[in-house]
């Protein structure tokens, strides 16, 4: 099957349009021998005559005419598709496909980019929540957003939040500790009610991690009740379940008003920043930056 360089249609067509070899090499910001020279090329490659050329006049053969029925309307129709792709680039429209974990979803993507489409109508955002470290590319994700350290180091990141300190809470309503008081050490916990967060993507719950003696510890924890989002162990841990493990910022209101109290707090840990990740320094467009500098983390702002 023979394959054409589009280049030479088009300059085959330009050809057509202005009569001319001279404008058409001024049309397409080449010279007058380069055109006549991708002419002859495509001529010998396709075994047939395309223009009559004389001093005064330049016609269309047979076979010339045939060849720019055939190849007028669907080049019209790919530049057409890209004069589309190039309003993507240059104006705020299309759909954004991110990957994050619920709790980025909600503390972070949604806070800052609700406004966004408000402001851009135009632009669709689907907010995907999966705690695996997906393949964006595979799975035609505009980005990820995952916690530093877990990013691949081909990806470009960007920092859209501070690092995350994890608490322990607890509602000084819970009746056990009345009975048992305040956990004094992590492993006292395995003992105690907790409340576990299930995590979608692997189907087993979060492990409660802590600094003991300088080293990592991951906590398996048992207790009357299992969810699969952030806000409902939050919620249960208010109505008095049991012990939550939950980033702090969750939480911070509810600490300071004394519906929840921290305990284990020598033994927490902070988690790193969470990132936003995609694969390409090609120009983005003009949707995905705006979604860039929406999230990109300030430190002044906080």
């Amino acid at each position: 099957m023979m394959k054409e360089n589009i280049s030479d249609l088009t300059t085959f067509l330009a050809i057509i349009q202005e009569g001319s070899f001279t404008r058409a090499a001024a049309k397409i910001g080449t010279s007058q021998s380069a055109v006549s020279q991708t002419i002859s090329n495509l001529e010998a490659r396709l075994q047939l005559k395309l223009l009559n050329r004389t001093t005064r006049s330049l016609t269309l053969t047979e076979a010339g005419e045939r060849l720019a029925q055939l190849i007028g309307p669907p080049l019209d129709e790919i530049a057409n598709g890209l004069e589309q792709l190039a309003e993507l680039r240059d104006k705020p429209a299309g759909k954004i496909r991110i990957s994050a974990d619920k709790y980025a979803i909600q503390q972070i993507l949604w806070p800052r980019l609700a406004p966004v489409l408000k402001d851009f109508p135009d632009i669709t955002l689907e907010l995907i929540t999966d705690y695996g470290l997906v393949d964006i590319a595979k799975e035609r994700f505009d980005a990820g957003v995952r916690r530093g350290g877990l990013i691949a180091q081909n990806m470009i990141a960007i920092p859209i939040s501070a690092e995350h300190r994890m608490v322990v809470v607890v509602s000084p309503n819970n009746p056990h500790l009345l009975d048992q008081g305040l956990p004094k050490t992590p492993l006292e916990l395995l003992t105690r009610p907790c409340i576990n967060l299930q995590l979608p993507t692997y189907g087993q719950n979060l492990s409660w991690t802590f600094l003991i003696d300088g080293q990592e510890h991951k906590l398996r924890v048992k207790g009357p009740l299992i969810v699969n989002g952030i806000n409902q162990v939050h919620q249960a841990c208010l109505d008095g379940y049991g012990f939550a493990y939950v980033p702090q910022a969750l939480v911070q209101n509810d600490i300071v008003s004394g519906r929840l109290l921290t305990v284990l707090d020598d033994f927490t840990i902070t988690f790193p920043s969470y990132y936003l990740y995609y694969t390409s320094r090609l120009k983005s467009s003009a949707a995905f930056n705006i979604i860039i500098e929406s999230l990109r983390y300030k430190k002044s702002l906080y």
